[in-house]
């Protein structure tokens, strides 16, 4: 068995729970330290089941809780070298360690397999974490999909997947051009459509469970991301995750 929650997904933090009966890890830290355990409580998690944090890249709202996180809980964080060297000497937990982009590891008994993806930070990983033939995917933060993303993403039975932005939504808001440029970017993030068709042309066939994940509180709806993936639903269970709260426990089994 493993259960999975999103504890946190958006431009405002994002935080992600895999866990089993004993042990559990999380990806990423983007919220203080505090509301992390408090909606770990909420959602009846427990959080000394924690073994490892696994951040994907230094942006603040990716890691904003990590240093404090770390020291409460007693565990390590795991970065690739080049998202610790980016990081602020105040965000820096005092205990971590450093993976290579590429080479799976262990963190208790879930195996984590770490790859660089398209995103405008100094080294930038998704996740895809086993756990008895289980694969949950978290694939946020990507600006244009690469053969390494569509590799994981074959073997994954859950996944987390950005939708952030409605094109045309972004065009006609009021962003200014240049940031709107960076988000539509190679290197910015994935659309409605372009994670629509990511999962229609590359999903394997083990996939069950798709997260709408990292959704923009400016420039996307969740019922237009739903509405995207609608022709779908008879090949997953497509739910969003919520920038406020976390999301709905789903346990595979």
């Amino acid at each position: 068995m493993i259960e999975i929650c999103a504890l946190a997904s958006g431009s405002n933090g994002n935080c992600y729970y895999i866990g089993n009966e004993t042990e559990a890890v999380l990806v990423d830290a983007g919220l203080s330290a505090k509301q992390i355990l408090l909606r770990m409580k909420d959602a009846g998690l427990n959080a000394s089941k924690i073994k490892g944090i696994f951040i994907s890249h230094e942006h603040t709202d990716h890691v904003s809780g990590v240093r404090v996180l770390v020291k409460r809980l007693g565990i390590i964080a795991w970065f690739s070298q080049g998202t610790f060297d980016a990081l602020r000497e105040t965000e820096r937990p005092e205990t971590y360690g450093i993976f290579k982009p590429g080479k799976a590891f262990h963190a208790g008994s879930f195996t984590i397999h770490p790859f660089l993806k398209n995103h405008d930070a100094a080294e930038p990983c998704s996740f895809r974490i086993e756990h008895d033939d289980w694969h949950v995917g978290i694939f946020t933060d990507i600006g244009e999909a690469c053969n390494t993303v569509r590799h994981h993403l074959r073997k994954c039975h859950a996944l987390f997947l950005e939708t952030n932005y409605d094109e045309k939504m972004l065009w006609e808001g009021t962003y200014p051009y240049l940031l709107k440029r960076r988000v539509t970017s190679a290197h910015g993030h994935l659309s409605n459509d372009q994670a629509f068709e990511l999962i229609r042309d590359h999903a394997g066939p083990e996939l069950v469970h798709v997260f709408l994940s990292h959704l923009s509180g400016e420039n996307n709806r969740p019922e237009l991301a739903e509405a995207r993936f609608m022709s779908l639903s008879d090949r997953f269970n497509v739910s969003l995750t919520s920038r406020n709260t976390f999301s709905g426990l789903c346990r595979l089994r």
